[in-house]
């Protein structure tokens, strides 16, 4: 049976860093015979939460009131083995859009929050993390990495790790051998943690 991945990418930029580490371990991911499904959150009409809790009425589907582009991300999301978050860090955290799809996936997919508490919709789904940052890893994606574990923790995710890697300033190259080999070794032990290496 096909196993299948979904990665959300969170930067503006179509040919930036994080989305280079991104295109490595999708290719990975694909050699490896996975179907990988990509979203540009910049490019999709992707509104905020506002916590109506429309969602929380029926617990045997994921729904939303707002009718945007959320249906296909999530309908993937159901799909999927594995959930690639791929943000750069913007002020210590992810940008808006990827900020907006965890805000909506947590309400949509968790039925936490109405009359009775109920089921997590995705329990046991696997999440990763691939970022960049300005400052060293453990100063500048540290209180990302520690949001999406609480995330993950409170929606019954399982939590995989993360691939960070830092840009030196905007006079500097960011892709190197270095973090390509590193990027590859990411999408490999990312195959085996969930078992869809060799399948």
């Amino acid at each position: 049976m096909e196993k299948s991945i979904v990665i959300f990418r969170g930067s503006p930029r179509i040919r930036g860093n994080t989305n280079a580490l991104a295109d490595i371990a999708a290719a990975c991911f694909r050699e490896e015979g996975c179907r990988v499904t990509e979203f540009d959150l910049y490019g999709m009409d992707l509104r905020p939460c506002t916590a109506c809790r429309e969602c929380q009425k029926d617990w045997s589907k994921i729904s939303c009131r707002q009718k945007d582009d959320f249906e296909k991300a999530a309908a993937a999301v159901q799909e999927s083995d594995v959930i690639i978050l791929a943000t750069p860090v913007y002020s210590w955290y992810c940008t808006p859009p990827m900020k907006a799809l965890l805000d909506r996936m947590v309400y949509a997919f968790n039925m936490y929050y109405g009359e009775k508490r109920g089921p997590s919709l995705w329990e046991g789904k696997a999440v990763s993390l691939i970022t960049t940052c300005g400052y060293p890893p453990e100063k500048g994606a540290d209180l990302l990495e520690e949001g999406i574990r609480r995330y993950c923790r409170h929606s019954r995710l399982r939590y995989l790790g993360m691939l960070c890697e830092r840009h030196m300033g905007y006079r500097t190259e960011f892709m190197d051998d270095e973090k390509r080999a590193r990027a590859v070794a990411y999408a490999e032990h990312l195959l085996e943690m969930t078992g869809l290496k060799d399948l």
